[in-house]
């Protein structure tokens, strides 16, 4: 069977949606598909040359006329010559808008009979940014365009049926792991580097905006510290930072949480940890926590939205409601303050992630997606 020609499109910088995007492309270039992404920077995880991955860029033309540089005209034309030119079969975007709006027209101008559209739906293109009334017909318009829509979890692709009322039929394909980055056993020495009396250690990682449920964090930080020895691990930047750091200086934690900024290779740091904390307002999936419960971390994860469709609480991990603080203490103690029950979370999460939200797993079920739209 001759492997789909694939262009992928996804905003390239740190997050879910990019980090899934770019993992996707380099198993499938693996798998032996020709993968094409094409985006405005290379995606941060393509830094090193692989075969079988290629890199297109969208310039971002500046004009008197324009006030801003129309970057959807742009990626539609870059979309469009490098199918034409390479022979795609397949446009994979990955976010709604602006990307499955570009790829539209780009089929437009291919042909439809050349070229098809996979839309994967990740969070806030429904949630947030599909909503807003400038962009929400658009946003409805594009899914029914698409020949193909997923959406990352169970709980995303009834949000979307519900606020979008599509008619297009919408496949929940989840996010992954690659569970040989992945995995339990940190680097010599690393883990004392962050805990050099034996402490327990709690990690929150995320882009720092108001969704992530901040002030949850410290708060059930503060809670935890106080009944045993313990440090917290931020990882991560964004615009709730300062406020972060001056209510973290508040409570007079400064020498027991330390911020790391910014970590690319997040497999390096996540099996430190003892706990994962994930307290958002709502989650579409929650890709860290997975990751997280591959490298054998508990994850005490937020309820609202689609951590439950990889986390069953008591068993691999917590789910709590984020205002329910004590809930998460309670949730953190027992972790660690007992062994036995740590360790068995800790094995069901591990296992849970590798043998259901593996990559392979994922692989077969794009690759059997690409072959029923090709076919």
């Amino acid at each position: 069977m001759r492997m789909p020609k694939v262009g992928i499109t996804c905003y390239p910088t740190q997050g879910g949606s990019g980090v899934v995007a770019t993992e996707l492309g380099l198993h499938l270039a693996r798998h032996g598909c020709a993968v094409h992404f094409i985006s405005s920077q290379l995606p941060f995880r393509l830094r090193a040359y692989r075969e079988n991955i290629f890199y297109h860029q969208v310039e971002m033309p500046q004009y008197p006329v324009f006030q801003h540089s129309p970057y959807t005209l742009s990626l539609a034309t870059v979309m469009s010559e490098t199918a034409v030119r390479e022979e795609l079969d397949v446009l994979h975007v990955h976010y709604a808008i602006p990307h499955a709006a570009s790829a539209f027209l780009a089929r437009e101008m291919v042909g439809r009979d050349r070229l098809k559209i996979v839309t994967t739906l990740h969070g806030t293109d429904i949630t947030l940014v599909g909503q807003e009334p400038t962009f929400f017909p658009i946003t409805r318009f594009v899914i029914e365009q698409s020949d193909a829509v997923t959406a990352v979890s169970n709980f995303l692709k009834d949000e979307t049926e519900r606020v979008f009322e599509t008619t297009r039929e919408i496949e929940v394909i989840p996010n992954f792991v690659d569970a040989r980055a992945f995995r339990p056993g940190a680097k010599p020495g690393l883990r004392e580097r962050f805990a050099p009396a034996g402490e327990a250690l709690l990690l929150h990682a995320s882009n720092f905006r108001k969704v992530k449920n901040l002030p949850a964090v410290v708060q059930v930080f503060a809670a935890v510290a106080a009944r045993t020895p313990a440090r917290l691990l931020l990882l991560g930047e964004g615009p709730e930072l300062p406020a972060v750091r001056e209510q973290v200086d508040g409570l007079g934690l400064t020498d027991r949480v330390e911020f790391l900024g910014h970590v690319d290779e997040l497999q390096e740091v996540l099996p430190v940890a003892d706990v994962l904390l994930l307290p958002s307002l709502h989650e579409s999936f929650g890709l860290v926590a997975l990751e997280a419960m591959a490298c054998g971390v508990v994850p005490v994860v937020t309820d609202r939205g689609g951590a439950g469709d990889f986390i069953q609480d008591g068993i691999n991990g917590f789910l709590r409601d984020p205002e329910d603080v004590d809930g998460m203490v309670a949730a953190c103690l027992e972790v660690l303050t007992d062994p036995e029950s740590r360790h068995q979370l800790a094995e069901e999460a591990r296992r849970d992630a590798a043998a259901d939200f593996g990559a392979p797993c994922v692989l077969k079920t794009y690759l059997a997606l690409y072959d029923r739209l090709l076919g």
